[in-house]
């Protein structure tokens, strides 16, 4: 943290009301990379989460009756400071967060972009007119603020979840509150600080960070004056929040766990497939919710994918994110650690061969090798199961019908891949997988503009795009009679 350019980046208070809130009591951040502590952080609970609702509930009719150009400045205004702070955006992440700081100012440079795409999105919330049923009556639509939203988010990307999401409430008028993970609160803070500086009235984005996860997450989900609210994490945890969000019947949006499956079929580009695969594969250490989890290929080119795939993850380089050249940082704990080793020790006994890696890294406790599993069947923990970590397990499949049953054969469905230069291949294969985001010849497919989202147990609503800020909007028809002469 001694090399940060702007040391006011680096906060410890919550930032509630546009005032930063002390507490009598303390949790620590550490680097996953080396355990040490980074900083000690003053412990919100529930009385302070409770003050950040009322604090947006206050700022609420003011910021939603700003024109969409006001809002559009200000938030133009935050997205051009945290441009303009991103390598100290980026150390921060990678200190608390772990992933190599290219990825790190990767993650900050996405998630401004969602500030700078929805303050332009906010003009463009159009109603409608709809014929009446007789000469004396019209009929209006518009679109309205949902009002206060809540939300919690992961550690994986602390920047860029809760920027997405931000971004679209307060362009439609919404004001917000955020508890971030214990773990990473930092970058949060961070931002809170950059949005007091581009203008952004108090009250309107709130920080609550604390490691009380339960009696915070029951506030953000049942207090009256929350009108929405919105999650990033695992399924498991996704259900409870939304049986909790049931007791107030708020409008929700649910971004949960996947199981992505990359297909490589025999037509496809096997340098591109072996780079796509790499790319969706091994960022953030295998640490993402649209990672891929399970790489299917064509019997044809098992052989030549793989041992391609076999020396592109050999020469990836492990360390401490902040070291030149890094391409696998540390997961996030140890404890993360014991849960893949668990995966693969478990698949390997079910019959998985290990064709690379396989264990932890000597670079630390929080690091695992980057791992290829062979002759892996659908039925195994490594490919029944999300990962969440650095383990690529291969399976061969012999034809189109029988892998699109596979890709399907789970819960959930946010994101899949699949590689092929047969166009009629391409929409069969595109309209018969079960997930909300389907990448064709490309493995990066996030971005502001598109829709993210999944279905079945991944999750309701979207992120990005007009649909995401429809997710914080809500529809009043109004009905006008009595216009005959």
């Amino acid at each position: 943290m001694d090399a940060l350019q702007d040391k006011q980046l680096l906060k410890t208070f919550s930032y509630i009301d546009g005032s930063w809130h002390s507490s009598d009591s303390f949790f620590s951040v550490t680097n996953p990379a080396t355990g040490e502590e980074l900083a000690k952080v003053c412990n919100a609970g529930v009385d302070d989460t409770k003050l950040a609702v009322k604090a947006a509930k206050k700022a609420l009719k003011q910021w939603a009756a700003k024109s969409a150009n006001e809002r559009c400045t200000l938030m133009r205004n935050w997205f051009n400071l945290m441009i303009q702070h991103q390598d100290d955006l980026a150390r921060i992440l990678t200190l608390e967060q772990g992933k190599p700081f290219a990825e790190a100012k990767g993650e900050i440079g996405y998630g401004a972009a969602f500030i700078e795409w929805f303050a332009e999105e906010g003009k463009r919330v159009y109603g409608d007119t709809i014929p009446g049923p007789s000469s004396d009556k019209r009929i209006v639509v518009v679109k309205q603020p949902v009002g206060v939203v809540a939300s919690i988010t992961p550690w994986n990307f602390p920047n860029a979840m809760i920027a997405r999401k931000a971004a679209a409430a307060l362009a439609a008028g919404c004001t917000f509150v955020v508890r971030p993970a214990a773990l990473t609160p930092l970058s949060a803070l961070a931002m809170a600080e950059l949005a007091e500086r581009a203008g952004i009235p108090a009250g309107v984005f709130n920080v609550v960070a604390g490691d009380d996860s339960r009696g915070m997450g029951k506030v953000l989900t049942q207090h009256p004056d929350i009108a929405k609210f919105t999650f990033t994490g695992s399924t498991a945890v996704g259900k409870t929040l939304i049986e909790q969000c049931a007791s107030t019947v708020k409008k929700v949006s649910m971004e949960l766990g996947g199981n992505a499956p990359f297909i490589v079929f025999d037509d496809a580009d096997i340098d591109a497939a072996v780079q796509g695969a790499m790319a969706s594969k091994y960022r953030n250490a295998g640490q993402t919710c649209v990672c891929t989890n399970r790489i299917f290929v064509q019997s044809a080119v098992l052989d030549e994918f793989t041992e391609k795939f076999k020396v592109a993850v050999a020469n990836l380089n492990i360390g401490d994110g902040l070291t030149e050249g890094v391409e696998i940082g540390p997961m996030i704990s140890s404890s993360a650690v014991d849960g893949v080793d668990k995966l693969v020790i478990e698949s390997v006994a079910l019959g998985a061969k290990v064709l690379l890696g396989g264990q932890r890294d000597d670079a630390g406790n929080t690091f695992y090798q980057p791992t290829i599993l062979t002759n892996v069947t659908n039925q195994m923990p490594v490919a029944s199961e999300e990962i969440f970590g650095p383990v690529s397990p291969i399976i061969e499949f012999e034809d189109e019908d029988q892998v699109l049953a596979m890709a399907n054969d789970c819960e959930v469905g946010l994101a899949a891949y699949f590689y092929s230069r047969d166009i009629g291949r391409v929409w069969r294969v595109s309209e018969g997988l079960e997930y909300g985001m389907v990448g064709i010849n490309e493995a990066m497919i996030s971005n502001a503009a598109a829709p993210f989202g999944g279905i079945k147990q991944s999750g309701s609503g979207r992120e990005g795009s007009k649909y995401g800020l429809d997710d914080y909007l809500e529809i009043k028809y109004l009905c006008m009679g009595g216009l005959d002469k």
